[in-house]
């Protein structure tokens, strides 16, 4: 079953040039939907995407607010969000700074937390809405020098419960997908010597978030989804 979209739905998706958001973006794309990458860096055009924004700051709700009411207006309207945001740094505790958690809690929980804000009131009025998270494994189990990343991502799956069961009344879900290592050329480079076929593919990862966003998965809301691949 390819979980195709059943309708051309207009999807915001944040950390959008990055190397997920861009897979992501191109995903949907292909599935017919109408997509708005939104990004803090400068905004390049992106094959297949109907708008790109960049120099959003997703850590400021006006920035946000005026970056939501852009993509809704481009794409006529806004039916899902998916949050790729975010950022990483490996730390240990004892050789660490207290700054490294208020940065990860800003870059992967605050963001997520003033996304799904500014987009409610676009997906309050359709039919139904979707949000899709980007969590990950680390906030299951978390290793040595994961701390502070693994426990913003394990805010990010909270916020995924609390606000699915807020909006459950509302023909709104809110899942979360919790990738183990992604294939990126960031993780390529920084692990030269890992077998890559155990990772998870952007590709595949957007797949799963596809099927979040279709109305095949209408029944689930609140999941934290692991994508582990074969890394476990």
């Amino acid at each position: 079953m390819s979980h195709e979209l059943s309708k051309p739905l207009r999807v915001v998706v944040t950390g959008g040039l990055g190397a997920l958001g861009r897979s992501v973006g191109g995903v949907l794309s292909a599935r017919g939907a109408r997509v708005a990458l939104l990004d803090r860096v400068p905004a390049t055009s992106v094959s297949g995407i109907t708008t790109v924004l960049g120099g959003v700051d997703l850590g400021d709700e006006a920035s946000a607010a005026s970056a939501f009411a852009q993509a809704a207006q481009s794409l006529g309207g806004i039916d899902a969000l998916v949050n790729v945001a975010g950022g990483f740094q490996w730390e240990t505790l004892s050789c660490g700074s207290i700054e490294t958690w208020d940065k990860l809690y800003a870059m992967n929980l605050r963001t997520a937390v003033i996304a799904c804000r500014a987009v409610l009131p676009y997906l309050q009025r359709q039919p139904t809405g979707r949000i899709v998270n980007v969590g990950a494994l680390a906030a299951v189990k978390a290793a040595a020098g994961m701390g502070a990343y693994a426990a913003s991502k394990t805010g990010v799956a909270r916020l995924t419960e609390a606000l699915a069961d807020e909006l459950k009344d509302q023909h709104i879900t809110v899942n979360a997908v919790l990738p183990s290592i992604l294939d990126t050329p960031t993780n390529r480079a920084d692990m030269p010597d890992a077998d890559v076929s155990r990772w998870v593919s952007t590709q595949s990862l957007g797949a799963v978030i596809a099927f979040l966003l279709s109305d095949d998965a209408s029944a689930i809301s609140g999941a934290c989804l692991p994508v582990a691949g074969r890394v476990l």
